[in-house]
C-alpha cells in the first residue's frame, strides 16, 4: 500500500512526492526497503497500490530496485486501506488459485528484517487456515500516536487471538498498557488469504466489496498499469481493515483475528522527532544527514539536502532543508508541521504539493529559477527515453545540450545535438525530444512566455500512455 502524503515530513514530503519515496534511512527509498524486505520470503511479483499521480515514481523505483515485474494497480483516488486490500484481493485472485497476501504499508521502517521475517513465518499457517493475521509490535513507550491491540487466548506457537482494536490513547491509558502485557502496537500489517479477505469484507461491508468488485471487472490495463473503474470507484467509501473487517470479526465469538507479536525495531515515522529516535546519533544525541556543522547543540535532528547549515547552542530541534523551504521546529512540536502544510494548501502555494524534482517516465526535471515569463529547468532523460511528441500554445523553448546526444523533432526537422549544441523550439511548433545514447542526455530547457503551467501541453504522440 503505496498511498498517502505524509505532510508531517515536511519540506521533504509533499503531495506529489510523498515519504513511502523518500530515502529517509540508509540509500533505499522506503518503498524499496518494503519490497526488499521480501527477499528470502518466497513470494509472487508484488502488488502495488498506489495513487495516479504517483506512478512513474513508483514504476521507476520498483524498476531500480529488481522489482520490475510488479502489478501497480492505480487508485483514481484514496479510499483507505479497507477498498486497496480489496483491490489487491481481486488482482491476486485473477492468476488462479487462493494467495495469501501479506499485506505492507510502504512507509515504515524495520530495523531487524530477520525478526520480521520469522513474524511472518509464524503467522502463515493462521492465514493458511482463513485467519485474518496482523502483526503486533511489542510497544517500547508509553506512545499516544498509535492505536492498541489487545490479545486475548495464546492459539498457537507465538500467536494469540485478539480480543479488541483499541483507539489511540491518552497518556495514562498508553502507561498502563506499557506497564502490561496484553497490548500490541497495530502496525497495519496484515496476513490472509486473498478469498478470505473478500469474503469476510462482504459480510461486514458488502458496498465496499460490492463497489471493488465492479471497478476491477472493468480495469484499463496500459504498459505498467492497471486501472480500475474511476468513475465505479469514486463512489467507494472510505474505510480502513482495521474498521471494515477486524473490529466487527473481534466482537464475535469465532476467533477469526489472530495476532503474532514483533520486536523488530518498527517505526512508521510519523514525525521529524520519531526518525531522530530510529537515526544514529552522536554522543550528544544529534542525527545529523547531509553538511551539517554544530557547536554546542543537542538532542536535535538536521538534514541538509545541499546547503551548509550551521548550528550553535541549540537544544532539542529539528532542522531540515529542502531546495525551496527549511523547516525549524522545537522537537516537541513536530507533530504541528501539518498545520504548516494546512496554511500552505489555504494560501495555494506550491510548496505544498510540488518538489524543485518533479519526477515524470522518462527521468525527472529540476526548477533552476523562475521570474515573470521565463523559468529555467534542468532535464535529464534516462537511456532510451524519450518525451512525448508535443507542441505548446503560450510559451518557447530553448534547449542546451550538456551531456549525452540528443534526436530533435522540431517541426518537419529530425536532427542531432551533442554536447554545447542548442535549438530554439518556437511557439506552436511540434517537437520531441530523445534521448539515443547508453547514459543520461542533461538538457538545460529555458522556457519563456505568457504561461509556462505544465498543463499547456498538447501530446499527439506518447511512449507510456498520457493523454
Amino acid at each position: 500500500m503505496a498511498g498517502g502524503s505524509g505532510s508531517r515530513l515536511w519540506p521533504m514530503s509533499r503531495q506529489l512526492f510523498p515519504k513511502q519515496l523518500l530515502s529517509l534511512i540508509g540509500e533505499d527509498t522506503m518503498l524499496q526497503a518494503t519490497c526488499k524486505r521480501l527477499n528470502g520470503i518466497e513470494h509472487e511479483s508484488p502488488i502495488l497500490v498506489c495513487g495516479e499521480e504517483h506512478r512513474f515514481t513508483v514504476a521507476e523505483q520498483l524498476r531500480v530496485s529488481g522489482f520490475a515485474d510488479s502489478q501497480i494497480i492505480l487508485e483514481p483516488v484514496g479510499r483507505n486501506t479497507a477498498p486497496a486490500a480489496a483491490l489487491a484481493s481481486f488482482q491476486a485472485l485473477k492468476a488462479g488459485g487462493d494467495p495469501v497476501l501479506l499485506v505492507l504499508p510502504a512507509d515504515h521502517v524495520i530495523l531487524d528484517v530477520n525478526v520480521f521475517q520469522q513474524s511472518v513465518a509464524r503467522a502463515l499457517p493462521f492465514a493458511n487456515q482463513g485467519k485474518l493475521v496482523t502483526l503486533g509490535i511489542v510497544p517500547t513507550a508509553a506512545e499516544t500516536g498509535y492505536g492498541y491491540i489487545r490479545r486475548g487466548e495464546h492459539c498457537g506457537e507465538g500467536a494469540f487471538n485478539v480480543t479488541e482494536f483499541v483507539e489511540k490513547p491518552s497518556l495514562a491509558v498508553a502507561q498502563e498498557y506499557l506497564a502490561g502485557d496484553e497490548f500490541y502496537w497495530n502496525s497495519g500489517m496484515f496476513l490472509f488469504k486473498a478469498s478470505r479477505y473478500l469474503e469476510v469484507l462482504k459480510q461486514q461491508n458488502k458496498r465496499i466489496l460490492d463497489t471493488c468488485e465492479q471497478a476491477m471487472m472493468q480495469v484499463t490495463e496500459n504498459k505498467d498499469f492497471i486501472r480500475p473503474n474511476s468513475e465505479i470507484f469514486l463512489s467507494c467509501s472510505d474505510d480502513s481493515i482495521d474498521y471494515a473487517v477486524m473490529e466487527p470479526l473481534c466482537d464475535s465469538s469465532a476467533n477469526e483475528v489472530v495476532v503474532v507479536p514483533v520486536d523488530c525495531g518498527w517505526s512508521d515515522i510519523g514525525s521529524w522527532s520519531a526518525l531522530w529516535e530510529i537515526s544514529e546519533k552522536d554522543e550528544r544525541g544529534n542525527a545529523f544527514k547531509g553538511d551539517v556543522l554544530s557547536h554546542g547543540s543537542r538532542n536535535s535532528y538536521v538534514q541538509s539536502n545541499g546547503k551548509l547549515i550551521a548550528m550553535v547552542g541549540l537544544d532539542g530541534v529539528v532542522v531540515v532543508e529542502s531546495d525551496d523551504a527549511i523547516l525549524v521546529a522545537d522537537k516537541e512540536h513536530v507533530q504541528d508541521v501539518k498545520a504548516i502544510v494546512k496554511t500552505l494548501k489555504e494560501q495555494k502555494r506550491g510548496e505544498a504539493s510540488l518538489c524543485s524534482k518533479v519526477h515524470r517516465p522518462w527521468g525527472y526535471y529540476d526548477l533552476v529559477e523562475q521570474g515573470d515569463n521565463y523559468q529555467i529547468k534542468r532535464l535529464v532523460l534516462l537511456p532510451g527515453a524519450q518525451l512525448s511528441l508535443q507542441m505548446h500554445r503560450q510559451r518557447a523553448e530553448h534547449w542546451v545540450v550538456v551531456s549525452g546526444e540528443a534526436k530533435v523533432t522540431k517541426g518537419e526537422e529530425v536532427f542531432l545535438l551533442v554536447e554545447n549544441e542548442s535549438t530554439y523550439i518556437p511557439i506552436g511548433v511540434t517537437h520531441r525530444l530523445e534521448n539515443l545514447s547508453e547514459s543520461k542526455l542533461e538538457i538545460i530547457e529555458v522556457q519563456s512566455g505568457s504561461y509556462l503551467g505544465e498543463d499547456d501541453i498538447v501530446r499527439f504522440e506518447d511512449t507510456y500512455g498520457r493523454n
